[in-house]
């Protein structure tokens, strides 16, 4: 089964967006998330430009979104734009497909061309390494950085939290904390374990970065969206091995068809 067919993506503004599929996000979202509401959902979607889904090929219905929203500033004396992501969910049988990324380049794409002569980034804020990854995966220019490259984007990135998150945003630590009201991670959802830190180092920086993660507290990350990042964004895309999410998916499927079988 070749998982990168399995799912399809697209962007939708806002007004294109209604409540039908809008319950069915929310029902991925309570899936993966703790203390929320449907309510509380819908109002921070309303702060957002829109959202990306993810289908599901065969049967067209939602498996996966991405909510994003497109912000402008001015510092030292340059135009920023940024494409902010907000929650980012996919059910787990859909782990390690593609088409989020895909889907988020094409928009991109978008974005670079509409603002040709601005400073372009991606900014995300991380409360698991998941999110983290897709960062530290695809992007030549990112911070924070286990390499402790990039370092000129810390202004940036605390310029961006003040101005749009102000007392939420712990400059000391480098973290976003929204209260004990906000929506943590279940802890089964993504848990860090000590082989996961041996194995993947960016793991293990992520959580160094943001050690009470489990507890909801978010990591900003920004990655550079310069011509030259988004021409080389598809070879990214055609030569990344396999991703663990990918593997375990294909071996779920392989064992679904042998019982279907028997």
């Amino acid at each position: 089964m070749n998982l990168k067919n399995t799912t399809y993506g697209q962007y939708f503004e806002k007004e294109q967006i209604d409540t039908e599929r809008l319950k069915v996000m929310y029902s991925i979202y309570e899936q993966y998330y703790e203390n929320t509401r449907f309510s509380i959902f819908v109002d921070d979607f309303k702060n957002k430009s829109g959202a990306i889904l993810i289908f599901d090929s065969e049967t067209d219905e939602i498996v996966g979104f991405s909510t994003v929203v497109v912000q402008h500033f001015y510092l030292n004396g340059k135009d920023y734009t940024v494409l902010f992501s907000g929650d980012t969910v996919i059910l787990k049988k859909f782990w390690g497909t593609r088409s989020l990324q895909s889907t988020m380049l094409k928009l991109m794409i978008k974005l670079r061309i509409k603002y040709p002569f601005n400073e372009l980034y991606w900014l995300l804020i991380s409360k698991g390494y998941k999110t983290y990854l897709l960062l530290a995966n695809n992007y030549y220019v990112y911070y924070p950085n286990i390499k402790d490259e990039n370092q000129h984007l810390s202004e940036v990135v605390e310029h961006y939290c003040e101005k749009f998150f102000g007392e939420y945003y712990d400059r000391e630590a480098g973290l976003l904390n929204f209260g004990d009201d906000y929506q943590p991670l279940k802890g089964e959802v993504a848990p860090i374990t000590a082989e996961m830190r041996q194995k993947n180092p960016n793991i293990h920086f992520f959580e160094q970065m943001n050690p009470t993660w489990s507890a909801g507290t978010e990591l900003p990350c920004i990655g550079r969206l310069g011509w030259k990042d988004i021409a080389r964004f598809p070879v990214k895309l055609m030569t990344k091995p396999a991703s663990k999410g990918r593997c375990e998916a294909r071996k779920t499927s392989k064992t679904n068809r042998r019982e279907a079988i028997q």
